[in-house]
């Protein structure tokens, strides 16, 4: 069964950083592109960011460049999204899923009934 465990979130001071994690297992993990999405208090869930099948190109939401490094290591199956200066509308449950890597696919991965989902790590930015 495919599975997805996100890991690293927490509470922070506005302009810290954190480093997220998704460990995947159950599919072949370098067939897929991967992407990052959150859903913050009383919004809808927000495609934030996606990588390649190999990590050669990285795509993000206007509001995160520059803050947000996407990667992966394929020997481990394993996701990241490294954020720096987390700001206080960056707070939010992060989840990763499987997909994304094309314009048509952003939408996609934002919905509940698309592929598999994780439980989710929390991010709260707060002083």
């Amino acid at each position: 069964e495919v599975t997805l465990v996100e890991s690293g979130g927490g509470l922070v001071q506005p302009g810290g950083s954190l480093r997220l994690s998704c460990a995947a297992s159950g599919f072949t993990f370098d067939h897929y592109s991967m992407s990052w999405v959150r859903q913050a208090p009383g919004k809808d869930m927000e495609w934030v960011s996606a990588i390649s099948w190999n990590g050669g190109t990285t795509y993000y939401e206007d509001s995160v460049k520059g803050r947000f490094t996407i990667s992966r290591d394929n020997a481990k199956n394993a996701l990241y999204l490294q954020i720096h200066d987390l700001k206080s509308e960056d707070t939010a449950v992060y989840y990763c899923r499987r997909g994304g890597g094309s314009t048509y696919n952003r939408s996609l991965v934002t919905k509940y009934e698309y592929d598999y989902w994780g439980q989710g790590t929390q991010v709260t930015v707060s002083s």
